[in-house]
């Protein structure tokens, strides 16, 4: 029997997945809202990592694509993305993050439960329309950052601690925390995801918001 973890923040779709795994035969050993949440759940009843994880693509308590899907995956899960089909920048993430695949919320629920079946085999889904679409989002886009945005990436990417970048600006350690969370959303919004600190220097640079002279701090 297969252990299935459902994570999406949307109860009502939590529930549909509940009653087709149950169907089809499998055990749901977690239904939560997040990552964090399951992670948690783990570590209090010393669970061994699910086999397969059913991961809704965008969750609303600001964790990025990449940091999901990489953590699960290291934990040893397989990872299906269940989403509404219309990010294919969030999409390539995902499957770059090492998602087995994705399957569209729009999808008969049998499709899930069959999805399932296959990744628990130890095979990929095959993404042959999905693969089109990630190809197709080649548009190189403004994340359209804030003029505090903007000065906190240019510091934090130049090579400044967050702590000395919040001292610098006059601000909370927390608000330019929350700023590189921004940040980074934003990047992922329009398909330019920069989940580590080199990636985010080189958003800066492809901006202009650093120059390559001054990306080792000020």
């Amino acid at each position: 029997m297969t252990r299935v973890a459902l994570i999406d923040d949307h109860e009502s779709v939590r529930l549909g997945l509940e009653a087709a795994c149950a169907r089809s035969g499998n055990d749901v050993v977690f239904s939560g809202a997040g990552v964090a949440e399951y992670v948690e759940w783990r570590e209090s009843t010393r669970s061994r990592p699910a086999d397969v994880v059913v991961l809704d693509l965008t969750l609303g308590d600001g964790s990025t694509v990449t940091e999901n899907v990489s953590r699960l995956v290291a934990e040893g899960s397989s990872v299906i993305i269940h989403s509404i089909a219309d990010r294919p920048a969030a999409v390539r993430e995902a499957i770059a993050a090492g998602a087995a695949g994705v399957v569209s919320k729009s999808s008969p629920i049998g499709d899930v439960a069959a999805a399932i079946r296959t990744v628990a085999q130890g095979e990929l889904l095959d993404n042959v329309e999905w693969a089109s679409a990630v190809e197709g989002d080649r548009e190189f886009a403004d994340a359209q950052l804030s003029t505090r945005e903007r000065e906190v990436l240019r510091l934090y990417a130049a090579g400044l601690p967050l702590k000395v970048v919040a001292d610098r600006l006059g601000v909370a350690y927390s608000t330019a925390k929350e700023n590189i969370t921004r940040v980074r959303l934003k990047y992922v919004e329009v398909g330019r995801p920069a989940p580590t600190k080199v990636d985010l220097l080189r958003r800066a640079m492809e901006d202009g918001i650093v120059s390559s002279e001054g990306s080792r701090g000020d």
